[in-house]
């Protein structure tokens, strides 16, 4: 369809750290750009204040860069001008849009403009004022406004917000002392998240506002928990209960089993302060504890690790989750995914969840171990590694396998088994002594009703990623047809698939082009070593014609793929990048996080010879489009059916034998219970890309009890002080930094780490003794 003087543009586009969609909708002209004056606003240095601008004409919707300094590709060609047809994608800086014209959106196709807040102190009270932008509202000094400021230099009817487009625009009323958005003066502008607005003294901060919550079930998570086929975490393997009973569970039977059950938990906890009289007499098993870690796996254990190190009695922390071993899920993950244990993790040598200090690291033991083991050649290998990475080697990463048993050392020396207990947490509520109490279920299919509450002056929350991310096409064909073989996520088990192309050979369609796109592309490669009837269709969104830019650095970008050996800049662990990151304001993280992220996958020369060989011999092949439709025909081949582009409009259809999507992992807070209920009950702010809003040290902002405290760490906190907060690294240094906060809020058992104190504990690390 061609672009008409009245037709709609709907633009739509990936947050380049989270992957999520986002869209926008309305008339030409539309302005795209960094300044928030544009109709798109998009965050990021390598996008221009006005950058590119579309408008109708005769021919079509043309496209016009205002000058830019990074240019503006479209279809993968740098241009000045152009015509877009209905489908086409142009890349502003890390961003690209794709443009639909006078049609609806691909099938599936979601607006996620986020629900925004503003939020101040009213200066007479001093109290916390909240308003949510879902509707015009007027700032002023008159007290007629909905935003009374009583400022000398702030006017009567000082501004305007008012939705338009689906965005909140911001619009100076002819004021005598002007409006500034994160510092510079504005007469109108589109609000974001992390938005600062200063009229006068006063500082107006632009949130994330919670979703609705659904109070038809008072007490409970507001939402019902995901389909069975998206939750990570369906086996407990060897789950024990507190009366020694093995359990074999399945997450969607026990959430069943909550919802069927009797009330809980108890209607008391409906109330914004919980009273321990009414916990008292609940008439269920209370327990206390000094430190409780909420999750079980590897945060948990991180956490822990330090608080046993830096003092705390092994008796005083208790740590709840749904598998025994720590990295239980993360290991089942890496095995879906095709990471078996002697395969390599995308994680560095010094990124090492068994050792506070992190050294030796992994490569100096892998040298060690080889050396005892005669292996001189791996040794060697390794060594050259380490010391010409990443100019003249490529980037040294463990075995997974050496990591699982590096755990599993450590959570012996530290007695992790008498800290953990079988069991999921259902909701987490404030005390009116300053602690916390929290529900949980023990239930299981023969025992459906084993509730318990656990208080505690220190909780921690590390619930690791909700569930599989599926596309919305891919997600609507296993629903209608309840075909799960041959639709998957890389994720789920799909050892079949596999063992199907083995026999018979066969296409496969993958979708997305991250690390986990790489290690199934491998998979398939060395199936056609033993099977040469494989062939691998690869359907990707758009071309990529260069990679981020951040300063003078740039990713490099080969056949459409974006290398980097880490999933963020190896700086912003523990370099200039995550200072710059710790210090920054809201604003100016998501700026920062857009630049640094985007989907990559590691640069090993393996895996870029494979797809140079593939493409060249023809087995493996490149689509790039928008899927209306996945349906299977009459032969019993998956038909793909891109949204056609141009004035013909054709459609293309890609036949396979199976479909993997490898668009990763759900982390929005609404995705989980748990969180949705926290934020939702305690009217929590969230972070700029909208998940757990956390302090620099990680503690969870609005969740202090007097005296007790709440930390979060991995995934749930993107937009806080650490890019790289779902690697092993990051969740050491989020337990670092609560840890050391502790600590300076004198904790129970907590000593300071100071250097020979440290030294003492290394030794014992070092020697396997208890600390």
């Amino acid at each position: 369809m061609v672009a008409t003087a009245t037709g709609v543009i709907r633009l739509s586009w990936e947050d380049p750290a989270t992957g999520e969609t986002h869209e926008w909708v309305g008339p030409a002209p539309v302005l795209v750009g960094r300044s928030g004056e544009n109709s798109v606003v998009l965050n990021s240095h390598q996008v221009s204040r006005q950058h590119v601008r579309l408008e109708h004409a005769a021919d079509g919707l043309i496209l016009r860069d205002g000058g830019s300094s990074n240019g503006t590709y479209v279809n993968g060609v740098r241009v000045t001008q152009a015509t877009l047809s209905d489908g086409d994608t142009f890349a502003v800086g890390p961003f690209t849009l794709m443009v639909r014209v006078g049609s609806p959106p691909a099938s599936g196709a979601i607006a996620t403009q986020p629900a925004l807040r503003l939020s101040w102190q009213d200066a007479s009270t001093g109290r916390h004022q909240m308003v949510d932008l879902n509707r015009p509202i007027t700032i002023g000094r008159a007290a007629s406004n909905d935003v009374v400021l009583t400022g000398g230099s702030v006017s009567r009817h000082h501004a305007t917000i008012a939705p338009e487009g689906g965005q909140p625009v911001l619009s100076d009323q002819g004021s005598a002392n002007g409006v500034a958005i994160n510092g510079g003066r504005v007469e109108r502008a589109a609000l974001r998240p992390g938005d600062v607005i200063t009229i006068d003294e006063f500082r107006l901060d632009v949130e994330l506002a919670p979703s609705p919550p659904d109070r038809s079930a008072p007490g409970r998570p507001a939402t019902a928990p995901p389909a069975r086929d998206q939750y990570l975490g369906r086996i407990v393997p060897s789950a024990t209960a507190d009366d020694g009973h093995t359990l074999v569970l399945d997450t969607a039977v026990a959430l069943a089993s909550l919802r069927s059950g009797p009330s809980f938990p108890p209607a008391f906890f409906r109330e914004p302060v919980v009273p321990m009289a009414a916990v008292a007499a609940a008439g269920l098993p209370v327990d206390t504890t000094v430190y409780f870690a909420v999750g079980g796996g590897l945060g948990s254990f991180t956490w822990a690790d330090h608080l046993v190190v830096y003092g705390a009695p092994p008796e005083h922390v208790v740590a709840i989750g749904l598998e025994e071993l720590p990295y239980g899920r993360y290991a089942r993950l890496c095995r879906q995914s095709q990471i078996p244990e002697f395969e390599r993790l995308r994680s560095n040598s010094d990124s090492c969840p068994d050792n506070l200090w992190g050294w030796p690291g992994y490569a100096v033991r892998e040298i060690y171990t080889s050396l005892l083991g005669g292996d001189f050649g791996n040794a060697l290998r390794r060594a050259w590694q380490i010391f010409g990475e990443p100019t003249f080697a490529e980037t040294y990463t463990p075995r997974a396998g050496d990591v699982f048993r590096s755990i599993d050392r450590e959570a012996d020396r530290i007695g992790w088994s008498r800290m953990w207990r079988y069991g999921r947490v259902v909701a987490i509520r404030k005390t009116d002594d300053g602690r916390y109490v929290v529900a949980y279920s023990q239930s299981t299919p023969e025992q459906p009703s084993v509730h318990r509450l656990m208080v505690a002056q220190y909780v921690h929350l590390a619930i690791g990623y909700p569930g599989i991310r599926l596309l919305p096409d891919l997600q609507r064909y296993r629903e209608q047809t309840q075909d799960f073989r041959s639709v998957v996520n890389a994720y789920e088990d799909h050892e079949h698939v596999y063992q199907g192309l083995l026999k018979h050979g066969g296409v496969v369609l993958v979708r997305g082009r991250g690390i986990v796109a790489s290690r199934i592309i491998q998979r398939l490669y060395e199936l056609r070593q033993q099977n040469p009837r494989v062939g691998v269709l690869h359907l990707m969104r758009s071309p990529l014609a260069q990679g981020n830019r951040f300063g003078r650095s740039q990713r490099v970008v080969e056949n459409h793929w974006e290398f980097q050996p880490f999933n963020w800049p190896k700086s912003c662990w523990g370099g200039e990048l995550r200072v710059q990151l710790e210090r920054a304001n809201e604003h100016e993280r998501d700026m920062l996080l857009n630049e640094w992220g985007g989907t990559t996958t590691a640069d090993r020369s393996d895996w870029r010879q494979i797809v140079v060989e593939g493409l060249r011999k023809g087995w493996y092949q490149i689509r790039f489009g928008e899927v209306r439709q996945v349906v299977r025909n009459q032969p019993g081949k998956l038909v793909t059916t891109l949204v056609g582009k141009g004035l013909i409009h054709e459609q293309i259809e890609l036949e396979a034998d199976y479909v993997i999507d490898c668009t990763g992992l759900e982390a929005t807070v609404d995705a989980h219970p748990l969180l949705k209920d926290l934020v939702e009950h305690h009217e929590l702010a969230r972070s700029v890309k909208g998940r757990l809003r956390v302090a620099n040290d990680f503690e969870v902002v609005g969740m202090e009890s007097g005296q007790g405290r709440m930390y979060a760490s991995g995934a749930m906190t993107l937009g806080g002080p650490l890019a790289a907060v779902d690697s092993f690294l990051g969740l050491q240094y989020a337990a670092l930094a609560s840890v050391e906060a502790l600590v300076a809020q004198g904790a129970p058992g907590l000593r300071s780490l100071h250097p020979i104190r440290s030294l003492f504990q290394w030794l014992k690390w070092a020697s396997g003794e208890a600390p």
